[in-house]
């Protein structure tokens, strides 16, 4: 649901100026350590741990990688030193090519990872080596590919992340020798940060949201939070509610800077669907290019209205190509992206709805899993659905007798996204918190969310404002239009149920199609004016190294 608006206003420290970061104390070398208690808990789950990594991994092929990797007994090749690709105007002198150290950014998941990868991206370019740890298999795969001519170039180098234990972190840190830490939005771990703080490694918290319930769960131990707070060189905060909780947990008010969120910053594919393959389609390209970030940092932080004007031609050209490639120029076409199990069963039940509707008769439905793992799992729901299935993992493409299509593959969710006129982005019919809806906007596509959005509330409320995202009772939407549009058709439940007011409002883009352009024309419009964020924290990260380094040098 919308997000409040109670808590202090920290937004006077988001500038991402130097001044801004040097008001920290550098100069504070405290180490706090966490309890006893954390230390014996760490101690006697360990096995356990390894025991659990066993059961779920000891059939994958790279099991063995996995577990030295976690236990600290094999590691990579740290990264190479590599000439900048940064633009001369950018690089300010001549130094920008020498070796700036290792980044050691930990990406819990497949979320965390597409988040941050923008910033990686960025330090990479500006002559930077990263080291990138994952905890999931499934963040681990993401990172694997999205990073990797990077990885086999050698400018980042790849590993699960150890765990909380001090000697194991010891023999990680020996090998990879990081100049600084980045941990993604809230995978915190007190060993890791003691550690950190004993090597005088500055750690950073880039993205930082720290949930209401999540803020309930680190108070019940409330002196292990304290001592991670404490050990933090600086907490990039997404908003105020987030800042204030980091506060109360004992964070000082020094450390925490507000700099938006990374979620808006679009993880662009590098490749665009001009000349397309249908059977090996690549991701359209977003109105914001990475090339874009190459340049001077004040040349990214506004777009010319013209060039964004451009950019957005540009993406409704491409969406005209990919649904010609598709052959769905006739059909509307909705997604149901990143779904979790209990979603999908309501999506399919939206669509028999939509298609007992003489007018959408002939609306296609993507649907595109979260997890890789429930790729059959869906498929058998579409089958006992009894609605045409094809799937793209068999090669099959989209015929007119196809009512559902199944994406089931791996990184072309943006494809998807930019081919749809209206999407519903999953994790927020069930309790997950919400996926990304910035990606659909960025393609100028119209966003559905439900009522489970804790993960990206403030990025939510504001796509509503603007009319380019639809969210059961979020008192910040207004639509596009004022005028009225009718659907007699309902689901016969009561009027103000949530799934109830999501077929509505679907109902009444896909017969309005062209009312979902305005709406999603507004959401990308929205995603341009607020790409300054990764200039911000990547500033404040850049602040921080060079800071401690010349603390290093005294």
């Amino acid at each position: 649901m919308p997000s409040s608006d109670t808590s202090p206003d920290y937004s006077s420290q988001a500038t991402g100026s130097v001044d801004s970061v040097n008001s920290i104390s550098f100069m504070r070398h405290a180490v706090y350590k966490p309890p006893a208690y954390y230390q014996l808990a760490i101690g006697l789950l360990k096995p356990l741990y390894r025991l659990q990594v066993w059961r779920r991994s000891h059939k994958r092929e790279n099991y063995q990688q996995e577990v030295e990797q976690r236990f600290g007994k094999n590691y990579p090749s740290s990264p190479t030193v590599y000439a900048s690709t940064v633009m001369p105007m950018a690089q300010g002198n001549a130094n920008d090519n020498a070796n700036k150290g290792i980044v050691w950014c930990h990406a819990v998941s497949l979320g965390e990872t597409n988040t941050v990868a923008p910033l990686l991206d960025r330090l990479l370019a500006h002559g930077y080596q990263v080291w990138l740890t994952n905890t999931t298999q499934t963040g681990f795969a993401r990172g694997a590919s999205r990073f990797a001519d990077d990885i086999a170039q050698g400018r980042m180098s790849h590993s699960y992340v150890p765990v909380d234990s001090p000697t194991v972190i010891e023999q990680f840190l020996n090998h990879v020798q990081p100049t600084v830490a980045l941990f993604v939005e809230t995978e915190l771990w007190a060993n890791i940060l003691t550690k950190l703080s004993e090597h005088r490694i500055p750690s950073i918290l880039v993205n930082g949201r720290l949930s209401a319930s999540s803020f309930k769960s680190y108070q019940k131990i409330g002196a292990v939070s304290s001592s991670m707070m404490k050990n933090l060189a600086l907490i990039i905060a997404q908003d105020n509610d987030s800042a204030k909780r980091f506060r109360q947990l004992g964070a000082d008010s020094a450390q925490i800077r507000v700099a938006g969120s990374l979620k808006w910053v679009i993880n662009t594919p590098k490749t665009s669907i001009s000349k397309t393959n249908v059977s090996k389609i690549s991701a359209p390209t977003s109105s914001i290019s990475q090339t874009n970030f190459l340049e001077s940092d004040d040349a990214v932080a506004e777009m010319k209205a013209s060039d964004a004007a451009g950019k957005s031609s540009e993406i409704l050209d491409q969406k005209v190509k990919l649904a010609q490639a598709f052959g769905t120029t006739e059909r509307p076409v909705w997604v149901a992206a990143s779904t979790h199990s209990g979603e999908e069963e309501t999506v399919l039940s939206l669509h028999k709805h939509l298609l007992s509707n003489p007018a959408l008769a002939n609306t296609l439905l993507i649907i595109v899993p979260r997890h890789p793992e429930r790729f059959n799992e869906v498929a058998a729901l579409i089958e006992k659905s009894e609605l045409t299935m094809t799937r793209r993992s068999a090669d099959q493409g989209i015929n007119p007798e196809t009512q559902v299509y199944l994406a089931d593959s791996m990184g072309e969710l943006m494809t998807w996204y930019a081919l749809a006129d209206v999407a519903l982005v999953g994790g927020s019919l069930v309790d997950v918190g919400g996926h990304n809806p910035v990606e659909p906007a960025s393609v100028a596509t119209p966003v559905i969310m439900g009522g489970y959005t804790q993960s990206c509330q403030v990025v939510v409320d504001k796509l509503s404002e603007v009319g380019a995202l639809y969210q059961p009772h979020n008192t910040f939407y207004h639509p596009v239009t004022q005028d009225a549009i009718s659907t007699t058709s309902s689901l016969n439940t009561d009027k103000n149920d949530d799934i109830e007011l999501i077929y509505q409002q679907l109902l009444s883009w896909l017969s309005h199609l062209d009312v979902a352009k305005q709406a999603g024309q507004a959401g990308e419009q929205m995603t341009v004016q607020q790409q300054a964020v990764l200039i911000r924290q990547f500033t404040m990260i850049k602040d921080v190294i060079e800071q401690y380094a010349k603390q290093e040098i005294l």
